[in-house]
């Protein structure tokens, strides 16, 4: 009771710091309320202020106004406290960071600490990650280690996507938009009942297209645009009222400009653009090689049945995908660093099941079996052996990962305040690389420049097995202090499974591998609902150590390298904040900050060639010692802002204006420390405004992205002082159509 009273008076300190807006309206009715945000985070639907998990929830509705201008699943970077987001290889390849904690290998083999979940079903592979997301009900942030429940590669947590699911009333919901450079989206989603309470299904569909906007001085040819589309249909079978059965089958066909690299954009000694940037304009050899083309297909079976106490859910599901992606990396005419890489061929099966309580008393459980198997053919072609007469420049090479786990979880809830939760997981991990085809002895022509340039024929190692197996587990208590407040601790260990790096093979370079790194992640934080559930407060803090950390380190001529430092340890804060400042104006907040640190006084990685950067970490035989230094792609904070504020009519309609702002403080790219490849306090804005009818079935608005031009850069390639830099601003008008 003391420490009941404590925390009262504290909150009562608090409220003195919330917008007077908020605190003026506590004499006021319950009414307006913040809703309920229902989560399943831990494998189950239940209330995200009673979950012993830092997780942050976004609607469908946001979501797709973050996507307004044509963007994808980077849009989310910075607009969730914790999350980051880039890429270097257009839309195929988006890599994510949670907690400061990621991988910026651009293999397409590699593996990411972050996990992405997209209707029960992990997507393994960098291009699967990248699915289109449309017809979305709700995006969850899993922040910390998900390894029990989820799985090996979960270190740095979690992304989870569900879709509207089919129902047998009559729904439907659709927006399309159109913006500068001629940038067009539709998603779109209409479904209702088949067989009455036997049968409903659910068709979706997204259309995203851009004109080619962007002139190649060079060779007159024009790059910058995409073509991406998608569907997908469910199919909701309840053959008795115990069982469902959910069938969902999705495909997807992208041709798109890759990752537009902006040669020698940045000076030596300088981490701002430089005059050589034009958003309009890049010099190419070849501007058509500058593109990448990806088509795939995937299924799924859900069934839930109900045994009364218990329900079985097995899930079962396939995805394929086959592709290239090709880019000039050094972003000039007068150099030739020029790639591409292809998947041939992937096929993932997973088959999960899983034995869960549904009981009201104060314990619940869950037990469960997961097999994960992937088969990949990779091809690369660097950027001086493209093929030409007899010899070839194709290096082609097999991947096969499988997985089997066995997990269970209880929660008990010691006294009415009290609730405890543990897990277990216990996996094995087998990788496997095999080099199918590898560089020939033989004189290659660089099609480009006519160079002529003898090549050896492969001579290294040709099969390359690794196998693991690890216990993750994770325990916490939830409190309730009040009936508005409540405290929780949690302690996760997890790891990210083996891996192999076969991109150095195209260089005639052995295969890299990275052993198994482990993390264990303390966590304390707070969840709230105060001011007659007005305001909505949560937040955390934490600290983890990542032992036998995997690193990439890019050589000389790009070529990345996989290696284990010894550890890399962090400790941050996160707060989550929604609040109604009136019945129409309500905002949301967050903020991040990560102090994260690599651990390891023997590890050094190559620099940039030919002195073109200022290396400020110490040199040994060439090489930058990284001891002390950052993560890479881990912002030390960010920041995010909505504000959504309505004008009601008198005939029932309104007028609405929505703002999304976000800010990431200094970001390095790479390992080593330097004067150019950073980035320190970006931000973009988003701007809706819009009209709404009486009975909400339709909205029209105008909207921005990026409404203040903000040129940031997201990546670099360092040899060329190449920068990748964000989309300039884009405005256009939407309309948002929904059945009543």
């Amino acid at each position: 009771m003391q420490l009941k009273h404590a925390l009262n008076a504290g909150l009562s300190a608090l409220a003195l710091l919330v917008p007077a807006g908020v605190a003026a309206q506590t004499a006021q009715p319950a009414e307006p309320a913040l809703e309920e945000i229902i989560v399943t985070a831990q494998r189950r639907s239940e209330n995200l202020q009673e979950v012993p998990v830092s997780v942050a929830a976004i609607s469908g509705d946001t979501f797709r106004d973050y996507l307004a201008g044509g963007g994808d699943v980077l849009a989310l970077s910075g607009r969730v406290p914790g999350l980051y987001a880039e890429t270097s290889t257009g839309r195929i390849f988006p890599r994510f960071y949670i907690r400061g904690l990621g991988n910026n290998d651009f293999y397409l083999g590699a593996s990411q600490p972050v996990s992405i979940i997209i209707d029960d079903v992990v997507m393994e592979n960098v291009v699967l990650k990248s699915s289109p997301l449309f017809d979305t009900q709700q995006v969850e942030v899993m922040r910390g280690p998900q390894g029990t429940l989820f799985g090996r590669n979960t270190t740095a947590g979690i992304i989870k996507f569900d879709s509207i699911a089919p129902s047998h009333e009559t729904q439907g919901r659709g927006t399309v938009t159109y913006g500068t450079f001629g940038t067009v989206t539709a998603d779109a989603g209409v479904g209702g009942s088949l067989i009455d309470g036997v049968l409903a299904i659910r068709a979706s569909a997204m259309v995203q297209h851009r004109g080619d906007w962007v002139d190649n001085t060079a060779d007159g040819t024009k790059l910058g645009g995409y073509d991406d589309k998608a569907a997908r249909v469910q199919f909701l079978l309840t053959p008795g009222e115990d069982t469902d059965v959910l069938l969902n089958v999705h495909g997807r066909d992208l041709d798109a400009t890759s990752t537009l690299f902006r040669g020698y954009a940045l000076t030596k000694g300088s981490h701002k653009l430089n005059g050589n940037y034009d958003k309009d304009k890049v010099a190419y050899n070849d501007g058509d090689a500058n593109d990448q083309s990806y088509e795939g297909w995937g299924s799924s079976l859900k069934v839930d049945h109900d045994f009364g106490n218990v329900v079985l859910t097995s899930i079962t599901a396939y995805e394929t995908t086959n592709g290239y992606s090709r880019g000039d990396t050094d972003g000039t005419a007068g150099n030739f660093a020029e790639s591409q890489g292809n998947i041939d061929d992937l096929d993932q099966w997973t088959q999960e099941l899983r034995l869960a309580s549904d009981t009201t008393g104060p314990l619940n459980w869950q037990v469960g079996g997961f097999y994960f198997d992937s088969d990949e053919q990779l091809t690369f072609r660097p950027y001086n052996f493209f093929e030409t007469g007899g010899a070839s420049g194709f290096v082609t090479l097999g991947n096969e990962n499988r997985s089997w786990a066995l997990f269970g979880q209880a929660g008990y809830r010691i006294t009415d305040d009290l609730k405890l939760t543990g897990g277990l997981r216990w996996t094995e991990d087998k990788k496997e690389m095999n080099v199918l085809r590898a560089l020939q002895a033989g004189t290659f022509t660089s099609v480009e420049d006519g160079r002529r340039i003898t090549q050896a024929s492969y001579t290294g190692i040709r099969h390359v097995e690794l196998k693991d197996d690890e216990l993750s587990w994770d325990a916490s208590a939830f409190y309730d202090l009040t009936d508005e407040v409540s405290v929780f601790g949690r302690i996760a260990r997890g790891f990210r499974g083996p891996t192999i790096q076969g991109r150095t093979v195209s260089f005639n370079g052995a295969p890299t591998t990275a052993t198994s790194e482990t993390i264990l992640s303390y966590e304390a934080g707070l969840k709230s609902s105060l001011l007659d559930d007005r305001l909505r407060l949560n937040g955390a803090v934490y600290t983890y150590t990542v032992n036998d950390i995997q690193l990439t380190a890019f050589d000389g001529n790009g070529t990345a390298r996989l290696l284990n430092a010894d550890k890399g340890v962090a400790y941050g804060l996160e707060v989550d904040a929604e609040a109604f400042l009136t019945p129409d104006f309500i905002i949301t907040a967050g903020l991040t900050y990560t102090d994260t640190e690599i651990k390891d006084d023997q590890v050094t990685t190559s620099i940039c060639s030919g002195g073109v950067c200022t290396v400020k970490d110490p040199l040994v035989n060439g090489r930058a010692k990284i001891d002390g230094n950052p993560f890479p792609n881990a912002p030390e904070y960010i920041l995010s802002l909505t504000a959504r504020y309505n004008m009601p009519l008198a005939d029932g309609s309104n007028l609405f204006l929505f703002t999304d702002w976000n800010m990431t403080g200094r970001t390095n790219f790479v390992l080593y420390e330097s004067e150019e490849f950073y980035s320190k306090g970006d931000f973009e804005g988003g701007l809706k405004i819009g009209y709404e009818n009486p009975d909400r079935t339709y909205e029209v608005a105008l909207f921005g992205r990026n409404i203040t031009n903000e040129k940031n850069v997201k990546g670099v390639i360092e040899n060329y002082l190449a920068a990748v830099v964000n989309d300039p601003m884009t405005v256009g008008i939407s309309f948002t159509a929904r059945l009543p």
